[in-house]
């Protein structure tokens, strides 16, 4: 199977998956495009939509799943990016070293396990060892079950887990990935990529 993926710019990424966000119903909270804007705006990130063909409708192409990384540094004014750092600097070195972010994204439910989120993250990971990042991570809770799955089978390890004093499912977890030419070479999606307008 080939996945057809768009690489969108910043405003019109951000209206985009506000849209799709829309069909996440597990997302207690969806972002709004002025927040990813205001998240993206003075730093390397990268926008990543998967479209796919309607079973019953094969000349209707809709969005099935999103993606959004962006860089991680060592210093941040913005306070939800300087307390992730604050967290992550025993296990994560950002010294010297190029580190991104895995902020958001998803597969629409009646999507999931079709491949739609792997080349996504294949994707980004292509981007992200051109551009000279050096490693990637991801933070998600506990109680995110296929998410903790996908992860896995990507090969990200779990570095760090912060224990919720009420409930385990609430507690947070910390992965990453070490970026390098073996890690696009694993790569299993066959991709085709388009520049959206």
């Amino acid at each position: 199977m080939e996945y057809l993926i768009k690489q969108y710019p910043l405003e019109t990424g951000a209206l985009e998956i506000q849209y799709i966000e829309e069909f996440f119903g597990e997302f207690p909270r969806k972002k709004t495009a002025a927040e990813i804007t205001n998240r993206l705006q003075d730093r390397e990130f990268l926008i990543l939509m998967a479209e796919a063909r309607l079973g019953d409708d094969a000349g209707t192409v809709v969005p099935v799943a999103f993606k959004v990384v962006h860089e991680l540094r060592a210093v941040e004014a913005e306070p939800k990016l300087r307390d992730l750092v604050g967290r992550l600097r025993d296990c994560v070195r950002f010294d010297g070293r190029k580190v991104l972010y895995s902020w958001i994204g998803g597969t629409r439910r009646d999507w999931r396990g079709q491949g739609q989120f792997r080349a996504l993250t294949e994707e980004s990971e292509v981007w992200a060892l051109a551009s000279g990042f050096h490693e990637v991570v991801v933070k998600t809770k506990n109680r995110y079950y296929d998410m903790r799955s996908t992860l896995d089978h990507l090969e990200f390890d779990v570095v760090k887990y912060e224990a919720h004093p009420k409930s385990n499912r609430e507690s947070k977890v910390y992965l990453s990935k070490q970026l390098t030419s073996d890690v696009v070479r694993t790569h299993s999606s066959t991709r085709t990529v388009v520049l959206a307008g």
